[in-house]
Formats: structure tokens, sequence, C-alpha cells
């Protein structure tokens, strides 16, 4: 079968480029913009040297911070109504993964109208999109490099993929300065997240060899620089190294997809509000050991690119790496740590054998293979 390759938007790395914004924008022929930055990013200087820049360019910008961590239909249409108020002609979406998602549930909403659940799958935009531009601050979900965007619904808290090649960002800016102001908590949980990404998409079902090298170098890095990057004042180049390595990991998602790790997290979130990157690092590890069986050469491969010796058992030395790495990131091991019990296990395994991940694992993923997940989770 064909493959589609979709090389993802233009991106430009260095320490700085957030101050290259204003005159990136103008030669993009934005004039008036939504600048969508999450109500967290005010303890830092990032919106106001965004502003800044565009303000020296000569163009307009208004702030949209009214979301959450997970923003949902609501808030997202909320951006839509303030982006329509105000004539915008482009977005900027500047924050981690939740700035970025809204501003593209924003735009969908904006062009379209409706409710975001309209748009869930792929290839249902209706209007002209706006151009965006993307600015990360985190290194984990990887969303400035996907056409797709995240959305709660905000009844049943269920994470809605709603997806469109107009979503692209015309631009990317991956400013490895702007991951010192994250709290250590939110780097490790958005780190973790990074790490599975790498990890899925390398043994998907719908694996090719554009995701197999975006994957492979995605995990080389991050596994490398997970741990250092935590510690105090990181060097530059090993925050580079995890927001380039967060930003491959986006791309493989874009060109393959993920796996039942992700689709045993995202009941978490959507019943308890565990944090994602914490719930999808908490149930990789079992979930390597349970597709062990079918990709176990893969498995190795990841090693070899983490200078890690395979041995006999690549998927339990793999699980072993990552919970190393997430115990160094100080986010906790077990179901039961976050207050789950066992009467709760069949309910969520009811629900993750719903998520459309799961069915991309390579190893057949149902309700009964998410209760055992949970089970040697808890």
């Amino acid at each position: 079968m064909p493959t589609e390759i979709n090389t993802g938007p233009r991106t430009r790395l260095g320490a700085g480029v957030l101050d290259q914004l204003g005159a990136e924008a103008r030669a993009l022929g934005f004039r008036r913009v939504l600048l969508v930055a999450d109500p967290g990013l005010d303890a830092t200087r990032h919106v106001t040297r965004a502003e800044a820049a565009l303000q020296a360019a000569g163009i307009v910008s208004i702030r949209f911070a009214d979301f959450t961590t997970n923003p949902d239909g609501l808030q997202v249409a909320r951006a839509a109504d303030a982006a329509r108020a105000q004539g915008v002609d482009a977005f900027v979406a500047l924050g981690g993964g939740s700035s970025l998602d809204c501003a593209k549930g924003a735009n969908l909403l904006l062009a379209g109208g409706g409710r975001i659940a309209d748009y869930r799958g792929h290839g249902r935009a209706r209007g002209v999109l706006l151009p965006m531009i993307g600015i990360p601050t985190t290194a984990g979900t990887g969303s400035e490099a996907q056409s797709y965007a995240l959305v709660s619904d905000p009844e049943t808290h269920e994470k809605l993929a709603c997806g469109d090649q107009g979503l692209l960002f015309r631009l990317v800016l991956l400013d490895p300065e702007l991951l010192r102001t994250a709290p250590r908590t939110i780097a490790a949980e958005a780190g973790a997240d990074a790490l599975a990404h790498a990890v899925e998409t390398f043994v998907s079902t719908r694996r090719n060899p554009r995701s197999d090298a975006l994957a492979i170098e995605a995990f080389r890095s991050l596994s490398a620089n997970y741990a250092a990057c935590l510690g105090p004042n990181p060097p530059l180049v090993v925050l580079e190294g995890m927001l380039v390595g967060a930003h491959h990991a986006g791309g493989a998602i874009e060109a393959s997809m993920l796996g039942a790790a992700h689709a045993c997290a995202n009941p978490l979130t959507a019943r308890f509000g565990t944090a994602h990157g914490l719930a999808v690092g908490l149930m990789l590890p079992h979930v390597v050991r349970f597709n062990a069986p079918e990709v176990s050469e893969r498995y190795a491969a990841l090693l070899r690119a983490a200078d890690v010796e395979p041995g006999a058992e690549p998927g339990e030395r793999l699980a072993a790496l990552l919970e190393s790495l997430a115990v160094s990131g100080g986010l906790p091991r077990r179901l039961g740590d976050l207050g789950i019990a066992t009467a709760q296990l069949d309910g969520l395994a009811a629900h993750a054998a719903e998520q459309w991940t799961g069915t991309f694992n390579p190893r057949p993923f149902d309700r009964a293979a998410a209760l055992e997940l949970y089970r040697a989770a808890l």
C-alpha cells in the first residue's frame, strides 16, 4: 500500500528564535493575530516577548488565555468567538500542548462553526482555515508537528482527536530557552509523554519508513537528555535535545499512530483527572512488556539507539529503562499511588477498549488486554 509522506511545517530551531516571531509573521502576511497562550505563562516573560516582537513588526496581537490544561469544546468555542469578534487573520499559539490544541480547535470552529465534536476524525474542516504559527514551551506533546487538535468533550471529558491538513502550522519556532521556565513536574510529565510517542509510533501497525526514522531519532535524543533536563539549570544543548526529540516524536505520530499505552492513559485522565503525561508514562512499561512477544526486535533497535545493550529480553530491558527514567522524574509508578482501586479497573478497561489508538497496537488490544495492563500497573 502506498505511504503518504507529509514533511510537516517549516521549523526554525535555536536559542532566541522567539524574538524572530514578528518578522516571520509579517513575512507570512499576518496583520492581526489571536495570541493563544495559557495563563501559566504569565509568570514568565514569554508572552510579553512575543507581543513585543509582533508589535515591532506592526502586527496587532490579542491575547486569549481562557482555557485549562486540557482545553474542552466550550473553551475552544470561546477562543473562536474572540477571534471572530477581533477580526483576526491568523493565530499564534504559544505554550504547551494545551495552547497549540486550543488554537487549532478554535481555527476549526472559526472557519466552520458548530461544535468541536463535529470535527472528530480527519479532513472534516469546513471553510477556510487561518494560517498559524506554533511555539512550544514544553518538550512533550509534539502538537506543533501534527495536523490534529486534541480537545476534551466538556461533558464526558473524553479527548477528541480533530484533524485536518490545514491545521499544520505554517511555521514552528523551537526555542530551547523557553523550556527553562517549565516547573520540574510539568517538564517530567511532558518528557514522559514524548518518550511514549517515540516508543509507540515505532511499533504501531501503521509504522512506515518515515515514522521509523523520526521515532528512533526521537527516542535517542529524549532518552539521552530526559534526566539531565530535570536537573538544576540544565545546559541549552540538553533542552534543545528534548525539544527536538519531542518534535520528531510528534512528527512520528503524524506519519504513523500510537498504541495501547495511550488507550489506557486516556480513561485515567477522563475519569480521574490524571495528567496525561503521568498516565501514559505510568502505563508504558507495562504495555512494552505486553507487546514484547510481537515486537521484540524493534524494542531492541530502540535500546541500541539509546546506547543500551538489548540482552536476551529487549522488552524487559526497555521497560526497565523507561521505569528508571520515570523514577528520575519523580513520577508515580503505580495506579494505587493515584488512589485507584481494584474495583475501578473493569470500568477503566471498558473505556480503554473504545479508544482509537488501541486499534494500532502491535498486539491485539481489547477489554481483557486493558484489564490485564491495569492490573499489572496497580
